[in-house]
């Protein structure tokens, strides 16, 4: 009897709570309205209540329905504020204060967009004038759910001032002071991120399920958590044995193999958590990396240090089978190795990663901090170690389990963060997402265009779709080994064929050593000039050039741009053009000069080629040799001018 009164007593409570007058967490004060659009705002209440808004003058009801849901739209409003809005429902109350009307633009993406002001270059100085910009921001709360969900959990506008801006997105404090100081309005952003996620993630599951590239991968994900779990272990051992049984070795057996044991292992990179290799996301255990360094024999006498990051949990070190150091080490610890340590031709490295020591718990295993503290060093050469040839396996001999995360399936971001934002009225949206697609770069061709539409659908408005082409990051390598971020660039590229869409090139401002580059105002700035030109159609030029054609001739190739009318340069003291490369019909590449013809054409040539049919230019992970500008100041996109099978076609979303 006890329990069923305690039942009854919860379930009227619960019914009281969902009676109260609420509105969706994204109406609090300070908020920013959309000006120059209807301005949807809704709510919760008793069922068939009366609502009634009162705000600038407009005072509107709406009926609840049966669940309690009621909505009103405000009629189009121009810039100003601060205005107070009363909600009133029976003798229920709310009263939101300090809302201004100016632009809203929600900037969401991986961790690149959610990467705060300050960490970033140039905060101090923002900070100091942080409280003069009419700057707001919204930050959506963190969260996964198998379901779409209506409201979020929590969140509250916040002003730009000297103690909050270090918390906001960089990219979208920048774009919003150039467009607030042009435009004379106070512009909102909505903070929607999630730092490592895949693009699959944010779009919803109808549109997964509609699309011929992704249906039959969306019919077959989990309907639970449990089976998330169950999908995650399968694809984990079938990723990291090859779909081959399991086999489980000690790190004192591993160590004796000789490097070509490993060949089979697949590849990780350092620095980096296994986070983002692969299958490997979400797994919490023990592990080993292996890395084979080839050396002539003139090393084998020598001494030399070993270096290998920022490596926070315990590990055994082996060479070459000889056990070299174990425990937990600090940060950049260096190791001191004497003569002997290493033998001609091929070396193993191994490194056993055991359990966790300070590591957050998102981090996962591997090997972190900056790609310069990764090396073996002697007293005339240095070997980096911070590169994609090292290899990976989990030790599943050891307890291990799973952090449930948003790649672990699909559309769980949309579900619990994108679909409670609408209708919420937006000038359009900012994008910086793709690192964690690279792998899968041919099919971002589908998946980009997809969600652009998918979400301009939900909407129902066609708004501006900005975006940020990812930067340069990782590896210099040449076309001959070809590039998964290149690809990934081009599919990005090739969105801009949607409308109302824009494009900010970045690979002269990345890292080739931190997928963080803290340089966020020139991307911040690069959007809200595409903003300012396409959306609100001020004077300027804020193009970056796009390959228009190529003309080839015996021995060279001509190369036209899109965006280049007023002239091209090349930033080298010499005048040196770089990144370009040229090949036969053997498809085979070579590094190429070029020259600037006609003010804004490229003369491409390489003795090694007579005879071209292809050219590409920046085609690699990281090009940082790459040095053509147009005369606006904006660098040339990566290009290529063939079609030939690249490295992540056929690679699917699973």
């Amino acid at each position: 009897m006890r329990s069923f009164i305690i039942t009854l007593f919860l379930s009227c409570l619960l019914l009281q709570t969902r009676a109260q007058l609420t509105t969706a967490k994204m109406f609090s004060d300070h908020m920013v309205l959309q000006r120059n659009q209807e301005v949807p705002v809704w709510g919760w209440s008793a069922k068939k209540a009366r609502v009634t808004i009162d705000f600038n003058g407009q005072i509107l009801s709406a009926k609840a329905d049966e669940q309690g849901s009621w909505k009103v739209s405000l009629k189009p409003m121009k810039e100003g504020g601060p205005y107070t809005m009363k909600i009133s429902a029976g003798k229920e109350h709310l009263v939101y204060t300090d809302i201004m009307l100016g632009e809203v633009w929600i900037c969401s993406g991986q961790s690149n967009m959610e990467l705060q002001l300050k960490n970033a270059n140039g905060y101090k100085n923002e900070q100091i004038n942080a409280a003069k910009m009419p700057i707001r921001q919204f930050s959506v709360p963190k969260k996964i759910s198998m379901e779409p969900e209506k409201d979020l959990p929590g969140g509250q506008w916040v002003k730009a001032d000297a103690n909050s801006v270090g918390d906001f997105t960089a990219v979208g404090y920048f774009f919003a002071k150039k467009l607030a100081q042009q435009l004379n309005v106070t512009v909102g952003l909505i903070n929607c991120n999630w730092g490592g996620t895949e693009i699959e993630d944010w779009i919803s599951k109808d549109a997964m399920t509609a699309s011929p590239e992704l249906s039959a991968a969306a019919k077959e994900l989990p309907a639970n958590w449990d089976d998330v779990k169950k999908r995650i272990d399968r694809q984990l051992k079938d990723y990291a044995y090859n779909k081959k049984p399991v086999v489980n070795f000690t790190a004192e057996q591993l160590a004796d193999q000789p490097a070509t044991f490993f060949d089979l292992w697949q590849h990780g990179n350092a620095p980096g958590a296994w986070e983002w290799m692969g299958k490997l996301y979400g797994y919490r255990g023990q592990g080993f990396m292996q890395r084979t360094i080839k050396l002539d024999s003139s090393y084998s006498g020598h001494n030399s240090t070993i270096r290998l990051g920022q490596t926070d949990a315990d590990l055994s070190i082996y060479i070459n089978g000889k056990l070299i150091k174990t425990g937990n080490l600090p940060a950049n610890y260096q190791l001191d190795l004497p003569a002997g340590t290493w033998k001609p031709g091929d070396n193993s490295l191994l490194i056993n990663l055991m359990s966790q020591q300070k590591s957050p718990s998102w981090f996962g295993v591997g090997l972190n901090g900056m790609g310069n503290d990764l090396y073996v060093q002697f007293a005339d050469t240095t070997i980096n170690l911070a590169d994609g040839n090292w290899r990976t396996m989990p030790d599943l001999s050891k307890p291990y389990h799973f952090e449930l995360l948003p790649n672990n399936t699909a559309f769980m971001l949309y579900n619990a963060m994108v679909n409670p934002l609408i209708p919420y009225a937006i000038a359009g949206v900012t994008w910086y997402q793709g690192e964690s697609n690279t792998s899968r770069a041919f099919q971002y061709r589908s998946t980009f265009p997809l969600l652009i539409t998918n979400w301009r659908s939900k909407w129902k408005q066609d708004f501006p779709f900005l975006f940020v082409q990812v930067a340069s990051f990782g590896g210099t390598q040449s076309s001959d080994y070809g590039s998964g971020w290149a690809e990934l660039r081009e599919a990005q590229t090739m969105a801009l064929q949607l409308p109302n869409t824009g494009m900010a090139v970045t690979t002269d401002i990345g890292d080739a050593y931190n997928i963080h580059p803290r340089d966020k105002a020139t991307v911040g700035l690069r959007l809200a000039g595409k903003a300012l030109s396409l959306v609100y159609h001020l004077p300027g030029f804020y193009e970056s050039p796009i390959f228009g054609a190529a003309d080839f001739k015996k021995g060279y190739a001509i190369v036209n741009f899109k965006h280049a009318e007023n002239g091209l340069i090349a930033k080298d003291k010499y005048g040196y053009i770089k990144g370009f490369e040229l090949a036969g019909p053997d498809h085979k590449f070579y590094y190429a000069q070029a020259m600037i013809v006609d003010n804004n054409k490229v003369k491409v040539w390489s003795n090694l080629v007579p005879q071209p049919v292809s050219v590409r230019y920046a085609w690699t992970d990281a090009p940082i040799d790459a040095n053509l500008f147009n005369k606006e100041g904006f660098p040339v996109n990566s290009f290529r001018s063939d079609s030939w099978k690249g490295i992540t076609e056929g690679h699917k979303f699973e």
